[in-house]
C-alpha cells in the first residue's frame, strides 16, 4: 500500500496531482525515484524534501475545506515553506559551480565569524576560514559587464559575504578561452565596515574556502509539471517538466555542514533552501535537495 498522503478536501495542486492511481503511475512506471522522492506530495516526499510540519499546517489553513473541487497555485504552498524556512533557518554558503580565486596579497589564513541567522542572535554564530584561495561561483564573475551587473568584474571590486572586499586583478583561462582562476587582492581594512576612502562597492556574493570546503551534490528540485492542472491531462507523461530534477556534482559547501541532519533545512545564502538528503547524504558523501528557491520564479515567468 502506498504511504499515506495529504488529502486537501480533494484539491488538485497547480502543476502537481493528488490523484493515488496518477501517483501511483509516476512511480510503477519510473517517472519518480519512488514514494518518498521530494518532488511527490506524499509525507515522505514532502518530509525528505525539508518541508515542515508548520509550513504545510499554514497551508491548510490558508486554503481552508471545502467539499467541492478546486484549484489550488502551487505557489501558495512554497509561499508557507519559505515564510517558515525565512524564519527558522540557520544560514550557510554553497558554492554550486564553482570558480577558484586567489588572493595574492592575503599572508596568512585567517578565522572569521558569521551569524547562524542575520535576524535572531540567539541561533549563535559559526566559523568561516579564510584563506589565499577560495571559491564563488561562475556566474558571480564577468571580464566585462555592464552597471547593472553588481558582482565582480575584472578590475573592479565586490565584498565577499561576512568578509573583506576584494578586486579582481587578472585571470587565468585554459586552453578553450574558459577562465579557470581569478587573481585578485583584498582591502585588509574592510572587514565587517565600509573602506575608509569611502569608495562604494555595492555587490556583495558568497563564498567558501578552496581549503576547508566539502564537496557536496546538489540536487535542486522543481515543479514536477510543467503545466496547471495537470490532472486534467490524459496523458500525464507528456505534462512532466523535464528539468524537475537537476543533479550538481561538483559543488563545495562551508565546513559547518559537515554533519548536516538530514530533512534540516538551512538557507544557503543566494541560492535558496536546502536540507540534506534522509537516504543518500552521509558526512563521506554529502548530498543536499532543494526544498524550495528564495523566489518564485513560476510566477515571475508566468506573469
Amino acid at each position: 500500500m502506498p504511504p499515506r498522503q495529504y488529502e486537501f478536501s480533494r484539491l488538485n495542486l497547480e502543476y502537481t496531482v493528488m490523484s493515488k492511481r496518477k501517483l501511483n503511475l509516476l512511480v510503477t512506471e519510473g517517472h519518480v525515484n519512488g514514494w518518498d522522492d521530494p518532488r511527490m506530495l506524499t509525507v515522505s516526499g514532502l518530509r525528505r524534501r525539508g518541508y515542515t510540519p508548520g509550513a504545510i499546517r499554514e497551508f491548510c489553513k490558508r486554503i481552508g475545506v471545502t467539499k467541492q473541487d478546486n484549484i489550488v497555485e502551487m505557489s501558495m504552498l512554497e509561499a508557507c515553506i519559505r515564510d517558515d524556512l525565512n524564519e527558522n533557518a540557520p544560514r550557510a554558503m554553497a558554492v554550486l559551480h564553482p570558480l577558484k580565486v586567489v588572493i595574492e596579497n592575503l599572508s596568512a589564513d585567517e578565522m572569521l565569524t558569521a551569524p547562524a541567522h542575520p535576524n535572531n542572535a540567539e541561533m549563535g554564530t559559526r566559523e568561516l576560514p579564510f584563506g589565499r584561495e577560495i571559491f564563488i561561483d561562475e556566474a558571480d564573475f564577468k571580464e566585462e559587464a555592464n552597471k547593472q551587473f553588481k558582482r565582480l568584474v575584472l578590475g573592479k571590486e565586490v565584498r565577499l559575504r561576512n568578509a573583506y572586499v576584494i578586486k579582481a586583478e587578472r585571470v587565468e583561462k585554459d586552453a578553450d578561452g574558459k577562465v579557470t582562476c581569478i587573481y585578485c587582492s583584498y582591502d585588509p581594512d574592510t572587514l565587517g565596515k565600509d573602506p575608509a576612502d569611502g569608495r562604494k562597492v555595492k555587490g556583495v556574493i558568497h563564498w567558501v574556502s578552496a581549503t576547508h570546503s566539502l564537496p557536496a551534490e546538489i540536487r535542486l528540485y522543481d515543479r514536477l509539471f510543467k503545466m496547471p492542472n495537470p490532472g486534467a491531462e490524459q496523458d500525464v507523461e507528456a505534462a512532466l517538466n523535464p528539468d524537475s530534477l537537476i543533479v550538481i556534482a561538483g559543488a563545495r559547501v562551508e565546513a559547518s555542514l559537515k554533519n548536516a541532519k538530514p530533512e534540516f533545512a538551512y538557507q544557503f545564502e543566494r541560492e535558496g533552501y536546502f536540507c540534506a538528503d534522509s537516504k543518500l547524504s552521509s558526512p563521506e558523501q554529502l548530498v543536499f535537495n532543494r526544498t524550495v528557491a528564495l523566489r518564485d520564479v513560476w510566477g515571475k515567468a508566468e506573469g
